[in-house]
């Protein structure tokens, strides 16, 4: 018998099912707590073609058009490599695999994170070589 889909575990990687993880941002309106859980609900959101939670979740002043149904991408996996936490801004990098027409591919990246009114927001990101 097959899972449902909220009792499948999350996009994210944590290993929790959506349900206890991700949704509560994405879906219900909650504020992640720190910049790691925001991160991983976006990753979430990607892969389920969410804009709406994407741009309420980037900084304003960096947040670019989105339009993810041309993307057509397929989002595979997260790994988490390293997160640092200060009082008002944050960094975490992450490798996120997808495919496009099949292909495998990655994307490496160094977030940047700021906490504006009590809540996180994504701001940009460096690509490291």
């Amino acid at each position: 018998m097959a899972k449902s889909k909220t009792a499948a575990l999350c996009p994210c990687g944590s290993g929790a099912a959506y349900q206890q993880c991700c949704e509560r941002y994405i879906s219900q309106g909650r504020s992640a707590p720190d910049a790691l859980s925001l991160m991983r609900s976006r990753y979430t959101a990607y892969t389920l073609e969410n804009e709406a939670y994407l741009k309420k979740t980037w900084h304003p002043r960096s947040c670019p058009v989105l339009n993810l149904s041309q993307d057509r991408c397929k989002w595979t996996g997260l790994k988490i490599v390293r997160h640092a936490q200060q009082e008002r801004t944050a960094t975490v990098e992450f490798i996120a695999r997808y495919k496009i027409g099949g292909r495998a591919h990655e994307l490496h990246e160094v977030s940047k994170f700021e906490l504006e009114d009590g809540q996180w927001l994504y701001v940009d990101g460096v690509f490291p070589e």
